[in-house]
């Protein structure tokens, strides 16, 4: 990436990273202009005195680089059109990367990141390490560049937006917890999405770590994509050098960690991201037994097969952030039956019929909400009965009347959220909303 100080730079969109990019290359020296594709969003870079203007084609033409945040496309034409001039095009956390100080964990997969992330700082932070979290989770990375310090730790969620468009950016300690089918309407293809993930082990140097999860087969594949040393996980099998699950008790090589039993956050899966977040820790010098001291007093990460109430023997849960097929999965295997799952948003190209056997087995019925409803309908019809309720609000109304005591509500999408709301936080919010107005009488 070029020298900042009287450069020409466009930030293209305006959510919290890219306003937290505009004031950085601000700081840095450059000349900034601003777009999105929402004219609205001029509003957010008043306070900045730089130019907005609504993204069109000849918005891209005379800067020398361009910062990109996750939500916008890379292969965009005008983009295309860019590079082949000689413009740098870079993501909000390759400019960022450049300015951090102290290491960084780099944490990415299709699902448990925000845990995983929210975790790790917790552990660190407990065990008196230094370190802040951000990223893909809360505080944009180019925002953390200011708070950075040398002797800190950043902990960074890292999605496949944010990674397809590093050069440079290093991880010191990079993890991948797992990778399955998800953001086909972005990355296209399968190798794409898997591809995107792995950059995050292209730039490592020898004395970095790669955490990686030794049960998932693309996860294993990009050990041979690092110059770290791989540290492995496992939830089925010992593995050197690695943490793993052998007679419900999690062992660091060898060495015991804690029973799994004492994990306060409900499924499988969330051993898994546990295994991976007491491994980044122990790398930053955490002790065993304060790892497992924070872990006892970690809380579920909100929207993430969060317990919201339970109600005349009726538990809810609100897991939002399933918004893929393989999400949806482990928040299933988190349950043994009983189930009212509520499904449905807006498709992602994704395939619902892996759904169809643990639907079976545990679940009453499926209420589906969005516009992927009648996608799911196709792909699970027969499998389990189906309920077409439209809005979220028709959904829980129809889970309440028909529940029984022992019985669980479970907000778990397998779909994105922005057909009837502006995020999965969004989504999440108005279920927990909807729970908490429920009348024992009804």
């Amino acid at each position: 990436m070029p020298s900042l100080p009287g450069l020409s730079a466009l930030v293209v969109g305006l959510e919290k990273s890219g306003v937290a990019s505009a004031e950085l290359l601000l700081r840095e020296g450059a000349r900034v202009r601003t777009t999105d594709s929402n004219p609205a969003k001029a509003a957010a870079v008043e306070h900045l005195g730089v130019p907005f203007a609504p993204q069109a084609s000849g918005v891209f033409e005379g800067v020398d680089l361009i910062v990109l945040s996750p939500g916008v496309p890379a292969d965009l034409p005008e983009l295309e059109a860019a590079r082949r001039r000689g413009v740098v095009v870079v993501g909000e956390v390759e400019l960022a990367g450049r300015f951090l100080k102290g290491k960084t964990v780099g944490i990415t997969g299709t699902n448990g990141k925000t845990t995983t992330t929210a975790l790790t700082g917790h552990i660190l932070q407990s065990a008196g390490i230094p370190a802040q979290v951000g990223g893909n989770i809360g505080t944009a990375v180019t925002a953390m560049v200011a708070s950075s310090r040398h002797g800190q730790w950043n902990v960074l969620e890292l999605s496949s937006f944010q990674l397809e468009t590093i050069v440079e950016f290093r991880a010191h300690v990079g993890i991948c917890l797992n990778v399955t089918q998800n953001h086909l309407d972005r990355h296209h293809t399968f190798a794409a999405y898997t591809a995107a993930k792995g950059r995050l082990f292209e730039n490592q140097q020898p004395g970095d770590f790669a955490i990686l999860n030794a049960d998932d087969a693309v996860c294993v594949n990009y050990a041979a994509a690092t110059r770290g040393a791989p540290l492995w996980f496992s939830a089925t099998r010992a593995v050197t050098p690695g943490i793993w699950l052998e007679g419900g008790k999690l062992c660091f090589d060898g060495e015991l960690l804690m029973a799994a039993s004492e994990i306060p956050i409900r499924g499988r899966h969330n051993i898994e991201n546990v295994m991976a977040a007491a491994a980044a820790a122990r790398l930053a010098g955490a002790s065993l037994g304060a790892i497992a001291a924070a872990v006892r007093t970690f809380r579920a990460v909100e929207h993430r097969l969060e317990f919201v109430r339970s109600l005349r023997g009726v538990d809810f849960y609100n897991d939002s952030k399933a918004t893929s097929v393989d999400a949806t999965l482990k928040a299933l295997d988190a349950f043994s039956g009983g189930l009212w799952v509520i499904l449905g948003g807006k498709d992602k190209g994704s395939d619902y019929t892996p759904l169809r056997a643990p639907l079976g087995q545990k679940a009453h019925a499926a209420l589906l909400i969005g516009a992927a409803a009648i996608k799911i309908e196709k792909q699970l019809n027969g499998a389990v009965p189906l309920v077409r309720s439209g809005a979220l609000e028709q959904a829980v109304a129809h889970a309440w009347q028909h529940a029984q005591p022992g019985d669980t509500v479970l907000l778990a999408p397998a779909c994105a959220s922005f057909d009837q709301f502006r995020s999965f936080e969004h989504r999440g919010q108005v279920f927990k909303d909807l729970i908490r107005k429920l009348e024992p009488q009804t």
